[in-house]
Protein backbone atom coordinates (compact mmCIF):
# COMPACT_ATOMS: atom_id res chain seq x y z
CA UNK A 1 0.00 0.00 0.00
CA UNK A 2 1.61 3.50 -0.76
CA UNK A 3 0.03 5.90 1.80
CA UNK A 4 0.54 8.52 -0.59
CA UNK A 5 -2.34 7.60 -2.75
CA UNK A 6 -4.31 6.83 0.41
CA UNK A 7 -6.62 9.84 0.41
CA UNK A 8 -6.98 8.67 4.37
CA UNK A 9 -3.71 8.97 5.11
CA UNK A 10 -2.84 11.99 2.74
CA UNK A 11 -0.41 13.83 5.14
CA UNK A 12 -0.14 11.27 7.90
CA UNK A 13 3.95 9.80 8.91
CA UNK A 14 2.87 6.05 8.17
CA UNK A 15 5.27 3.14 8.74
CA UNK A 16 5.11 -0.33 8.63
CA UNK A 17 5.83 -2.05 11.40
CA UNK A 18 6.81 -5.81 13.39
CA UNK A 19 6.43 -8.76 11.94
CA UNK A 20 5.46 -7.86 8.58
CA UNK A 21 8.64 -6.27 7.99
CA UNK A 22 10.68 -9.27 9.52
CA UNK A 23 9.01 -11.73 7.58
CA UNK A 24 9.12 -9.75 4.55
CA UNK A 25 12.90 -9.83 4.97
CA UNK A 26 13.04 -13.39 5.80
CA UNK A 27 10.86 -14.51 2.85
CA UNK A 28 8.26 -16.14 5.34
CA UNK A 29 4.99 -16.04 4.69
CA UNK A 30 2.83 -12.54 6.14
CA UNK A 31 -0.53 -12.74 7.46
CA UNK A 32 -1.19 -9.45 8.83
CA UNK A 33 0.38 -5.81 8.57
CA UNK A 34 0.63 -3.48 11.39
CA UNK A 35 0.65 0.40 10.63
CA UNK A 36 2.64 2.75 12.94
CA UNK A 37 1.09 7.16 12.78
CA UNK A 38 4.02 8.89 14.09
CA UNK A 39 2.61 12.91 14.93
CA UNK A 40 -1.78 12.21 14.67
CA UNK A 41 -4.05 12.37 17.65
CA UNK A 42 -6.87 10.05 18.15
CA UNK A 43 -8.77 13.10 17.69
CA UNK A 44 -7.70 13.23 14.10
CA UNK A 45 -7.87 9.56 13.15
CA UNK A 46 -11.30 10.02 13.94
CA UNK A 47 -11.99 12.58 11.93
CA UNK A 48 -10.54 10.72 8.64
CA UNK A 49 -12.94 8.05 9.05
CA UNK A 50 -10.76 5.47 11.48
CA UNK A 51 -12.09 3.37 13.77
CA UNK A 52 -10.87 3.49 17.14
CA UNK A 53 -10.75 -0.13 18.66
CA UNK A 54 -7.84 -0.08 21.35
CA UNK A 55 -8.30 -0.69 24.51
CA UNK A 56 -5.26 0.12 26.29
CA UNK A 57 -4.02 2.40 23.93
CA UNK A 58 -4.74 4.05 20.55
CA UNK A 59 -5.51 1.69 17.94
CA UNK A 60 -7.75 2.45 14.86
CA UNK A 61 -9.02 0.10 12.06
CA UNK A 62 -8.15 1.58 8.64
CA UNK A 63 -11.98 2.67 7.07
CA UNK A 64 -11.51 0.56 3.62
CA UNK A 65 -8.63 -2.11 4.65
CA UNK A 66 -9.24 -2.74 7.75
CA UNK A 67 -6.07 -2.86 8.99
CA UNK A 68 -4.65 -1.79 12.01
CA UNK A 69 -2.90 2.03 12.39
CA UNK A 70 -1.49 2.68 16.38
CA UNK A 71 -1.01 5.78 17.11
CA UNK A 72 3.27 5.75 18.41
CA UNK A 73 3.31 5.33 22.27
CA UNK A 74 6.01 4.69 24.92
CA UNK A 75 5.32 2.51 27.83
CA UNK A 76 6.68 2.50 31.77
CA UNK A 77 6.69 -0.62 33.85
CA UNK A 78 3.91 0.59 36.71
CA UNK A 79 2.82 -3.06 38.08
CA UNK A 80 3.29 -6.42 37.75
CA UNK A 81 2.35 -8.88 34.89
CA UNK A 82 1.85 -8.31 31.05
CA UNK A 83 -1.15 -5.55 31.95
CA UNK A 84 1.60 -3.45 34.58
CA UNK A 85 2.44 -0.39 31.95
CA UNK A 86 1.49 3.14 32.26
CA UNK A 87 0.75 3.85 27.99
CA UNK A 88 2.21 7.20 27.07
CA UNK A 89 0.69 8.20 23.06
CA UNK A 90 1.23 11.48 21.78
CA UNK A 91 2.51 13.65 18.78
CA UNK A 92 5.76 13.80 20.55
CA UNK A 93 6.62 10.56 20.38
CA UNK A 94 9.29 9.03 17.75
CA UNK A 95 9.10 6.31 15.76
CA UNK A 96 12.32 5.24 17.93
CA UNK A 97 11.04 5.41 20.81
CA UNK A 98 7.90 3.32 20.00
CA UNK A 99 9.94 0.80 18.41
CA UNK A 100 12.48 0.49 21.33
CA UNK A 101 9.61 -0.30 24.00
CA UNK A 102 9.40 -3.96 21.34
CA UNK A 103 10.80 -7.57 22.83
CA UNK A 104 13.40 -8.20 20.09
CA UNK A 105 15.53 -6.31 17.46
CA UNK A 106 14.12 -8.11 14.32
CA UNK A 107 10.35 -7.47 15.44
CA UNK A 108 11.53 -3.47 16.14
CA UNK A 109 12.16 -2.45 12.10
CA UNK A 110 9.92 -0.28 10.53
CA UNK A 111 9.33 0.49 6.49
CA UNK A 112 8.14 3.49 4.99
CA UNK A 113 5.34 2.95 2.52
CA UNK A 114 7.64 3.22 -0.16
CA UNK A 115 9.74 0.45 1.12
CA UNK A 116 12.65 2.04 2.73
CA UNK A 117 13.81 0.15 6.02
CA UNK A 118 14.31 2.17 9.49
CA UNK A 119 16.59 -0.14 11.48
CA UNK A 120 17.29 1.40 14.63
CA UNK A 121 18.58 -1.25 16.71
CA UNK A 122 20.17 -3.52 14.77
CA UNK A 123 17.73 -6.40 13.49
CA UNK A 124 18.46 -6.62 9.56
CA UNK A 125 22.10 -7.63 10.79
CA UNK A 126 20.30 -10.14 13.98
CA UNK A 127 18.20 -11.65 11.00
CA UNK A 128 20.98 -12.58 9.03
CA UNK A 129 23.05 -13.80 11.74
CA UNK A 130 19.77 -15.49 13.13
CA UNK A 131 19.60 -14.47 16.62
CA UNK A 132 16.81 -13.22 18.84
CA UNK A 133 18.01 -10.76 20.77
CA UNK A 134 16.29 -8.17 23.08
CA UNK A 135 15.71 -4.74 22.06
CA UNK A 136 16.71 -3.28 25.67
CA UNK A 137 17.74 -3.51 29.31
CA UNK A 138 13.33 -3.51 29.63
CA UNK A 139 12.95 -6.89 27.98
CA UNK A 140 12.93 -7.69 31.98
CA UNK A 141 9.63 -5.48 32.28
CA UNK A 142 7.24 -7.87 30.91
CA UNK A 143 7.49 -11.19 31.88
CA UNK A 144 5.34 -12.31 28.92
CA UNK A 145 8.59 -11.59 26.30
CA UNK A 146 9.96 -15.04 27.81
CA UNK A 147 7.33 -17.28 26.23
CA UNK A 148 7.30 -14.79 22.95
CA UNK A 149 11.25 -15.22 22.94
CA UNK A 150 10.63 -19.16 22.83
CA UNK A 151 7.57 -19.13 20.38
CA UNK A 152 9.78 -17.35 17.62
CA UNK A 153 12.47 -20.16 18.22
CA UNK A 154 9.57 -22.38 17.83
CA UNK A 155 8.93 -20.77 14.40
CA UNK A 156 12.52 -19.95 12.70
CA UNK A 157 14.20 -22.73 14.52
CA UNK A 158 14.70 -24.16 10.88
CA UNK A 159 16.26 -21.57 9.67
CA UNK A 160 19.34 -21.53 12.03
CA UNK A 161 17.78 -19.12 14.86
CA UNK A 162 19.25 -19.19 18.71
CA UNK A 163 18.86 -16.83 21.52
CA UNK A 164 21.62 -14.36 22.36
CA UNK A 165 23.71 -15.42 25.37
CA UNK A 166 22.63 -11.91 26.73
CA UNK A 167 19.25 -12.28 26.37
CA UNK A 168 19.01 -16.06 27.92
CA UNK A 169 20.27 -14.03 31.35
CA UNK A 170 17.21 -12.06 31.07
CA UNK A 171 14.78 -14.81 30.33
CA UNK A 172 16.33 -16.66 33.91
CA UNK A 173 16.30 -13.58 35.32
CA UNK A 174 12.68 -12.90 34.71
CA UNK A 175 11.59 -16.47 35.71
CA UNK A 176 13.91 -15.90 38.80
CA UNK A 177 12.16 -12.83 40.08
CA UNK A 178 8.86 -14.23 39.92
CA UNK A 179 7.28 -12.00 37.35
CA UNK A 180 6.11 -15.07 35.80
CA UNK A 181 3.72 -15.89 38.70
CA UNK A 182 1.91 -12.31 37.62
CA UNK A 183 0.69 -13.55 34.21
CA UNK A 184 -2.75 -14.12 33.68
CA UNK A 185 -3.68 -17.91 32.43
CA UNK A 186 -5.12 -16.32 29.11
CA UNK A 187 -2.22 -14.97 28.17
CA UNK A 188 0.08 -17.91 29.28
CA UNK A 189 -2.19 -20.28 26.70
CA UNK A 190 -2.88 -17.39 23.69
CA UNK A 191 1.30 -18.12 23.87
CA UNK A 192 1.19 -21.83 23.93
CA UNK A 193 -1.33 -22.11 21.51
CA UNK A 194 0.28 -20.34 19.08
CA UNK A 195 3.62 -22.17 19.86
CA UNK A 196 1.76 -25.38 18.93
CA UNK A 197 0.78 -24.50 15.44
CA UNK A 198 4.33 -22.99 15.04
CA UNK A 199 6.55 -25.71 12.52
CA UNK A 200 8.58 -27.00 15.76
CA UNK A 201 6.84 -26.62 19.06
CA UNK A 202 8.68 -28.76 21.05
CA UNK A 203 11.26 -25.54 20.69
CA UNK A 204 9.15 -23.92 22.80
CA UNK A 205 8.30 -25.93 25.56
CA UNK A 206 12.38 -27.35 25.85
CA UNK A 207 12.99 -23.48 25.82
CA UNK A 208 10.64 -22.49 28.50
CA UNK A 209 12.52 -25.94 30.84
CA UNK A 210 15.76 -24.63 30.18
CA UNK A 211 14.66 -21.34 31.45
CA UNK A 212 13.06 -22.74 34.02
CA UNK A 213 9.94 -20.83 33.40
CA UNK A 214 8.20 -24.20 32.80
CA UNK A 215 8.72 -25.44 36.20
CA UNK A 216 6.67 -22.19 36.82
CA UNK A 217 3.83 -22.40 34.77
CA UNK A 218 3.65 -26.05 33.38
CA UNK A 219 5.24 -28.07 36.40
CA UNK A 220 3.21 -30.97 35.60
CA UNK A 221 4.85 -31.41 32.66
CA UNK A 222 7.81 -31.93 33.67
CA UNK A 223 8.48 -35.01 35.71
CA UNK A 224 11.78 -36.52 34.92
CA UNK A 225 13.83 -34.98 32.34
CA UNK A 226 13.10 -38.21 30.50
CA UNK A 227 9.52 -38.08 30.63
CA UNK A 228 9.35 -34.56 28.76
CA UNK A 229 11.89 -35.99 26.15
CA UNK A 230 9.79 -38.34 25.35
CA UNK A 231 6.65 -36.41 25.32
CA UNK A 232 8.20 -33.33 23.17
CA UNK A 233 9.23 -36.34 20.66
CA UNK A 234 5.53 -37.79 20.47
CA UNK A 235 3.92 -34.24 19.45
CA UNK A 236 5.65 -34.76 16.48
CA UNK A 237 3.87 -38.21 15.73
CA UNK A 238 0.49 -37.22 14.75
CA UNK A 239 -1.57 -39.32 11.89
CA UNK A 240 -0.98 -38.06 8.42
CA UNK A 241 -4.93 -37.57 7.67
CA UNK A 242 -5.33 -34.98 10.60
CA UNK A 243 -6.37 -31.76 8.95
CA UNK A 244 -3.78 -28.81 9.15
CA UNK A 245 -6.10 -27.34 11.75
CA UNK A 246 -6.82 -29.90 14.21
CA UNK A 247 -2.74 -30.50 14.57
CA UNK A 248 -1.99 -27.86 17.40
CA UNK A 249 -4.96 -29.89 19.33
CA UNK A 250 -3.12 -33.37 18.75
CA UNK A 251 -0.25 -32.29 19.49
CA UNK A 252 -1.18 -31.02 23.16
CA UNK A 253 -2.88 -33.91 23.43
CA UNK A 254 -0.27 -36.23 22.81
CA UNK A 255 1.89 -33.87 25.07
CA UNK A 256 -0.23 -34.60 27.86
CA UNK A 257 -1.43 -38.00 27.25
CA UNK A 258 0.81 -39.46 29.94
CA UNK A 259 -0.61 -37.71 32.76
CA UNK A 260 -2.76 -38.63 35.41
CA UNK A 261 -6.49 -37.51 35.45
CA UNK A 262 -5.48 -35.41 38.76
CA UNK A 263 -2.67 -33.85 36.75
CA UNK A 264 -4.19 -33.47 33.47
CA UNK A 265 -7.27 -31.56 35.68
CA UNK A 266 -4.63 -29.32 37.65
CA UNK A 267 -2.67 -28.05 34.15
CA UNK A 268 -6.08 -27.34 32.72
CA UNK A 269 -7.27 -25.27 35.30
CA UNK A 270 -4.33 -23.15 35.90
CA UNK A 271 -3.91 -22.46 32.39
CA UNK A 272 -7.95 -22.32 31.72
CA UNK A 273 -7.83 -24.66 28.55
CA UNK A 274 -10.27 -24.20 26.03
CA UNK A 275 -12.77 -26.72 26.82
CA UNK A 276 -11.79 -29.17 23.22
CA UNK A 277 -8.25 -29.06 24.66
CA UNK A 278 -9.64 -30.66 27.60
CA UNK A 279 -11.62 -33.52 26.32
CA UNK A 280 -9.05 -34.59 23.84
CA UNK A 281 -5.95 -34.72 26.05
CA UNK A 282 -8.04 -37.28 28.01
CA UNK A 283 -9.44 -39.43 25.20
CA UNK A 284 -5.66 -39.97 24.13
CA UNK A 285 -4.58 -40.31 27.45
CA UNK A 286 -7.19 -42.64 27.86
CA UNK A 287 -6.57 -44.44 24.09
CA UNK A 288 -2.74 -44.96 25.27
CA UNK A 289 -4.09 -46.68 28.57
CA UNK A 290 -5.92 -48.89 25.84
CA UNK A 291 -2.77 -49.54 24.19
CA UNK A 292 -0.70 -50.36 27.31
CA UNK A 293 -3.50 -53.44 27.45
CA UNK A 294 -1.39 -56.69 26.08
CA UNK A 295 -4.52 -58.38 24.92
CA UNK A 296 -7.61 -55.84 25.76
CA UNK A 297 -10.73 -58.15 26.47
CA UNK A 298 -14.30 -56.63 25.67
CA UNK A 299 -15.23 -55.30 28.92
CA UNK A 300 -11.66 -52.92 28.73
CA UNK A 301 -12.45 -51.97 24.96
CA UNK A 302 -16.05 -51.35 26.05
CA UNK A 303 -15.16 -49.01 28.79
CA UNK A 304 -12.62 -47.15 26.51
CA UNK A 305 -15.58 -46.49 24.04
CA UNK A 306 -17.57 -45.44 27.23
CA UNK A 307 -14.47 -43.11 27.77
CA UNK A 308 -14.30 -41.68 24.68
CA UNK A 309 -18.13 -40.69 24.87
CA UNK A 310 -18.54 -43.07 21.20
CA UNK A 311 -21.88 -43.89 21.21
CA UNK A 312 -22.78 -39.99 21.08
CA UNK A 313 -19.53 -38.85 19.25
CA UNK A 314 -18.78 -41.45 16.51
CA UNK A 315 -16.75 -38.90 15.11
CA UNK A 316 -13.89 -39.19 17.46
CA UNK A 317 -13.08 -42.94 17.46
CA UNK A 318 -11.31 -43.22 13.66
CA UNK A 319 -8.66 -40.42 14.64
CA UNK A 320 -8.24 -42.20 18.05
CA UNK A 321 -7.33 -45.37 16.31
CA UNK A 322 -5.46 -43.80 13.58
CA UNK A 323 -3.13 -42.73 16.46
CA UNK A 324 -2.62 -46.26 18.23
CA UNK A 325 -2.00 -47.52 14.45
CA UNK A 326 1.12 -45.30 14.31
CA UNK A 327 2.47 -47.88 17.58
CA UNK A 328 0.31 -50.84 17.71
CA UNK A 329 -1.03 -51.24 14.68
CA UNK A 330 -2.37 -54.78 14.87
CA UNK A 331 -4.50 -53.68 17.87
CA UNK A 332 -5.49 -50.71 15.49
CA UNK A 333 -6.38 -53.02 13.04
CA UNK A 334 -9.01 -55.09 15.18
CA UNK A 335 -10.38 -52.05 17.10
CA UNK A 336 -11.38 -50.58 13.73
CA UNK A 337 -12.80 -54.21 13.10
CA UNK A 338 -14.47 -54.15 16.13
CA UNK A 339 -15.87 -50.61 16.01
CA UNK A 340 -16.60 -50.83 12.48
CA UNK A 341 -19.05 -54.08 13.33
CA UNK A 342 -20.60 -52.68 16.87
CA UNK A 343 -21.45 -49.67 15.28
CA UNK A 344 -23.77 -51.36 13.43
CA UNK A 345 -26.04 -52.35 16.51
CA UNK A 346 -28.98 -49.57 16.72
CA UNK A 347 -31.41 -49.12 19.44
CA UNK A 348 -33.83 -48.45 17.19
CA UNK A 349 -34.02 -52.11 16.07
CA UNK A 350 -33.81 -52.98 19.88
CA UNK A 351 -36.97 -50.76 20.18
CA UNK A 352 -38.67 -52.52 17.26
CA UNK A 353 -38.23 -55.76 19.36
CA UNK A 354 -40.65 -54.65 22.17
CA UNK A 355 -37.56 -53.54 24.76
CA UNK A 356 -38.55 -50.28 26.39
CA UNK A 357 -36.65 -48.26 29.58
CA UNK A 358 -33.52 -49.68 31.36
CA UNK A 359 -34.21 -52.95 29.40
CA UNK A 360 -33.28 -51.41 26.48
CA UNK A 361 -30.11 -49.59 28.00
CA UNK A 362 -29.19 -53.16 29.34
CA UNK A 363 -29.93 -55.33 26.16
CA UNK A 364 -28.07 -52.39 24.32
CA UNK A 365 -25.00 -52.70 26.47
CA UNK A 366 -24.99 -56.45 26.54
CA UNK A 367 -25.07 -56.83 22.35
CA UNK A 368 -22.20 -54.28 22.53
CA UNK A 369 -19.91 -56.10 24.58
CA UNK A 370 -21.10 -59.71 22.41
CA UNK A 371 -19.47 -58.42 19.21
CA UNK A 372 -16.82 -56.66 20.65
CA UNK A 373 -15.51 -59.84 22.55
CA UNK A 374 -16.51 -61.89 19.27
CA UNK A 375 -14.27 -59.16 17.19
CA UNK A 376 -11.56 -58.55 19.70
CA UNK A 377 -11.29 -62.68 20.08
CA UNK A 378 -10.89 -63.05 16.16
CA UNK A 379 -7.26 -62.95 14.62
Amino acid sequence: MNAGRDRYLAGLEVYRVGGAVRDALLGWPTVDTDWVVVGATPEEMRRRGFRPVGRDFPVFLHPETHEEYALARTERKSGHGYTGFEVHASPEVTLEEDLARRDLTINAMAETPEGELIDPYGGLQDLEKRVLRHVSPAFVEDPLRVLRTARFLARYAGLGFTIADETWALMRELTESGELAHLVAERVWTETEKALGEPEPAVYFRTLHACGALTVLMPELIGSGAELDEALQRMTRLPDELPETERSRWRWARLVERLDEADQRTLSESLRLPRSYRELGWQVALTRQLAERDTPDADTVKAWLDGVDAWRRAERVAPLIALLALETPALATRLERAWREVSRLEARALLAEGFRGGALGEELARRRRAVLQREMERR
